[in-house]
C-alpha cells in the first residue's frame, strides 16, 4: 500500500502553500522545528514533531503540543538539521513518496542543502517532491517520463544537477528537442511550456530537476 509522508521545515511562512489542499493525499505529518506550527495551526493533525525548536515562541509550542502524537526535541548544536532529523523519521515509516513544504525561501545556504536533499530522498528509492507557492520540484533519472500540465503552475523547466545531461528528447513542448545534450549554466531547457494536457521528456544520461514554476501569487 501507498504511503506518502509529508514533512514542513521552518522555511518562511508566506511561501507555504495552502497544506489543506493536500490532505486527501497525505498519510502522516511531520513538522522540522516551527514547521510543527505551520500544521498544528491549520487545524491538522501533527503525527512527529521533532527539532530543536529554538524558532517557536511559548504560544507556538502550547500549539504544537495540543496538536501533535509525538514530540521529539533535540540539541540545538547538532550535527544534523531538523530537516535531516525529519527525513529519518520519514524514513523509518517506510513511505513511497515524501512532499516537502517551507524547504525555500529565507536562508539560501539552507534552501540549497533542501534541494540537494532530494537526490538522498531518491537514492532510497522514494519520490520526492518540494512544494511552495510558486515552484514544485523533483529529480528525475534517466528513461522516460510524462509531464503533466499543472494549472497552478504552468511553466516547465529541465534543470541539469549533474555537470551534463546527455540525450535528451522533449515531445508535446511548445519547444521540442531531439538528442540534446545540455550542462551547467544552460538555460536552454529554462521556461518551457506544454502544447496539452501531458508531454514526453526522455533522456540518456544525468540526473535533472524538473521545476514547475508560475509567476509570483
Amino acid at each position: 500500500m501507498m504511503k506518502v509522508v509529508a514533512i514542513v521545515g521552518n522555511g518562511p511562512a508566506s511561501l507555504v502553500p495552502d497544506l489543506h489542499l493536500f490532505k486527501g493525499e497525505i498519510d502522516s505529518w511531520i513538522g522540522a522545528d516551527r514547521g510543527a506550527y505551520l500544521i498544528a495551526e491549520k487545524g491538522i493533525p501533527v503525527e512527529y514533531a521533532v527539532g530543536d525548536f529554538d524558532s517557536i515562541d511559548e504560544h507556538e509550542r502550547q500549539v504544537i503540543s495540543r496538536n501533535v502524537s509525538y514530540m521529539e526535541k533535540h540539541p540545538t548544536e547538532k550535527d544534523e538539521t531538523d530537516m535531516e532529523i525529519a527525513l529519518n523519521q520519514a524514513y523509518a515509516m517506510e513511505p513511497s513518496k515524501i512532499y516537502l513544504f517551507g524547504v525555500t525561501g529565507g536562508r539560501l545556504d539552507h534552501e540549497l542543502i533542501n534541494i540537494q536533499l532530494l537526490y538522498t530522498i531518491q537514492n532510497k528509492g522514494i519520490q520526492a517532491v518540494i512544494v511552495d507557492q510558486s515552484n514544485q520540484i523533483e529529480m528525475l533519472s534517466p528513461g522516460t517520463h510524462t509531464i503533466e500540465n499543472h494549472r497552478t503552475y504552468p511553466y516547465i523547466s529541465f534543470i541539469p544537477f549533474t555537470k551534463e545531461v546527455e540525450g535528451i528528447y522533449l515531445s508535446g513542448f511548445h519547444y521540442p528537442l531531439s538528442n540534446t545534450t545540455i550542462s551547467w549554466g544552460s538555460t536552454l531547457c529554462i521556461s518551457n511550456k506544454l502544447l496539452s494536457k501531458k508531454g514526453t521528456f526522455s533522456f540518456d544520461k544525468g540526473i535533472v530537476l524538473l521545476v514547475k514554476s508560475c509567476d509570483t501569487i
